[in-house]
């Protein structure tokens, strides 16, 4: 599974998921630093990501979430600092893993938050 950690989270996040069979990877690995919402969305889209990691707490009421076959996961966390969220880090995992038997299914456009 393929996935994007956006640019407001901390870009050693990426790190923690070595121990999983995830393909990380974070927008500035991606050279997409500073692209709006749908733009970014678009460009996942389009290089076969399945997954975005984010905690733009805006971005569900913004864009059609349903028209890609994208996931949504955001991290609803306080503030975007790395111990902050390394306190939901498992449950990341968990709903990741669970993200990942929908792709089976080929059900994309959906929206998850993770609740601290």
């Amino acid at each position: 599974m393929k996935i994007l950690i956006d640019e407001q989270l901390p870009t050693k996040l990426k790190y923690r998921f070595a121990d999983t069979e995830f393909d990380v990877y974070i927008v500035r690995d991606m050279g997409w630093s500073g692209k709006k919402n749908g733009e970014l969305l678009q460009l996942m889209s389009e290089n076969n990501f399945e997954v975005l990691l984010t905690n733009d707490k805006n971005l569900y009421y913004q864009q059609k979430i349903e028209i890609y076959s994208l996931f949504i996961l955001n991290i609803n966390t306080k503030t975007n600092r790395y111990d902050n969220i390394l306190l939901v880090l498992n449950s990341i995992k968990s709903k990741l893993a669970e993200i990942k038997s929908h792709l089976e299914d080929k059900q994309g456009g959906k929206y998850y938050i993770i609740d601290v």
